[in-house]
């Protein structure tokens, strides 16, 4: 589950991905998976099993570079009824096993083995506006701000399990840690599905600045204060498809859906508990 400014307003858009680029850039992040098979003449015979080596294209070169561009339609802010179309912007750069570098932020893998990483992130946190929801007006801005976190994850089969934690500094100075699952497979060598399942929880501060109302937000709004305290705040569920149309272009596209919970939910802020959202677009890898 916006990356350069408002691609995703809602307080997840640290350098998550799950569930919205959370991801979105998820099939496509290891840089291993983007390269297709030759083009298939009319009389072939069906495409032969998955290929992992002639679908990563046989290059022996340590980095790949993949650019392009799409659109996300989803609610306005975290919990908002209403929708808005955003440019998504599409880049992705990764150097061997260690550093891959995004819209997001930077990550850079420092331990490895056997499936098991340990990984080192720097992004940032879009904020808030006031004008991104009627509700939201008289509460104030959310200020843009960096994060600096870790991820933990294992991945087998095409199945990874991660857990990771971001820390603001600076404007909401939240900390949200997330705990998720995600599952990839080539159907052909041209088609890979994926679907995953994300938790997110996030501390105290993090929920008064995007779900709490205060006496003097409660007086400009006219909503009622409200302390909204720490705990779970949504879970994620979403389904992607990747299709490779050449040797280097790809199309991938994503829909999920939000479920927030606890004080998150109940926050006079929110419109809609239900968060729905899809994206499209196409790269091109180098």
């Amino acid at each position: 589950m916006s990356y350069l400014k408002k691609i995703n307003r809602r307080s997840r858009s640290n350098v998550l991905v799950p569930g919205m680029l959370g991801v979105i850039l998820a099939v496509v992040g290891t840089g291993s998976i983007t390269r297709a098979a030759d083009d298939v003449s009319a009389e072939a015979a069906p495409e032969p099993p998955f290929d992992a080596e002639r679908f990563d294209g046989g290059t022996d070169r340590n980095w790949s570079l993949i650019i392009g561009a799409g659109g996300s339609f989803e609610p306005e802010y975290e919990g908002g009824k209403d929708f808005k179309p955003s440019p998504l912007p599409v880049f992705l750069f990764t150097y061997g096993e260690w550093l891959e570098i995004d819209p997001t932020g930077v990550t850079i893998t420092a331990f490895e083995h056997e499936g098991f990483e340990l990984a080192g992130r720097v992004g940032y946190e879009s904020g808030r506006d006031e004008d991104d929801g009627d509700r939201l007006r008289g509460l104030g801005e959310i200020d843009f701000a960096a994060t600096v976190g870790g991820k933990a994850s294992y991945s087998w089969n095409g199945l990874e399990l991660y857990g990771t934690i971001d820390q603001t500094i600076d404007g909401s100075e939240s900390l949200i840690g997330t705990i998720g699952a995600e599952y990839k497979a080539p159907v052909t060598e041209r088609l890979i599905l994926g679907a995953g399942v994300e938790a997110v929880i996030a501390n105290d501060k993090h929920m008064a600045a995007y779900f709490g109302v205060n006496a003097d937000q409660s007086a400009k709004s006219g909503l009622a204060e409200y302390e909204a305290k720490a705990g779970l705040k949504r879970v994620d569920v979403s389904a992607s498809a990747t299709y490779l149309l050449t040797e280097n272009w790809l199309v991938k596209g994503e829909a999920g859906v939000g479920f927030l919970t606890g004080d998150a939910a109940d926050s006079p802020i929110v419109e809609e508990k239900v968060q729905p959202s899809v994206s499209l677009f196409v790269g091109y890898k180098f």
